[in-house]
């Protein structure tokens, strides 16, 4: 099993092209998978965290509704904002310079092939980097993120996570 995990920022970059990097990184660590289990091979499977701020982008996961999506296509190009139907979990999420957004890549199977454990450990090393810095972030009972002051009127959600896994691979 690998545990190392090969972090690499990509800077300021276009959400397609993003997109289509961490599909190629995910497609190749599913093929070795699918070949150890054809060919008997123990090939070792790569694990990546990218790290990267977006232009202007909103994304819709598949338990989205486009109705969430509060501005029309006008205002979109108003904005020089994009929009992507995309094939992760979660509803309609907003990335834009000043953010900055994480997309781990990892073959569970090296770690623990738990989908709820994995969220929690995501939220748990949100919460710990927010400590670094200051706040307190928490978890909001019935929901998936990190969230500020909450059981408060002032409670905001400061990380939104959406995933999808396939044979274990985020």
């Amino acid at each position: 099993m690998n545990k190392t995990i090969e972090v690499t920022d990509l800077g300021y970059k276009d959400y397609k092209e993003t997109w289509d990097y961490q599909e190629s990184l995910f497609k190749g660590i599913v093929d070795i998978k699918i070949k150890n289990r054809r060919d008997g091979t123990e090939i070792v499977t790569p694990n990546y965290f990218l790290f990267v701020e977006h232009p202007h982008v909103y994304t819709l996961g598949k338990s989205g509704d486009v109705e969430n999506l509060l501005v029309n296509e006008q205002q979109l190009k108003e904005k020089d904002a994009t929009y992507y139907k995309i094939n992760r979990g979660g509803d309609i999420t907003y990335h834009g310079p000043g953010q900055i957004v994480g997309y781990p890549i990892l073959d569970l199977d090296n770690f623990f092939t738990d989908i709820h454990k994995y969220l929690r450990f995501l939220e748990e090393v949100i919460i710990l980097t927010l400590a670094e810095f200051g706040l307190k972030g928490e978890r909001s009972p019935g929901e998936t993120g990190v969230w500020l002051d909450v059981g408060t009127p002032f409670a905001r959600k400061i990380c939104a996570m959406g995933i999808r896994a396939s044979r274990w691979v985020t």
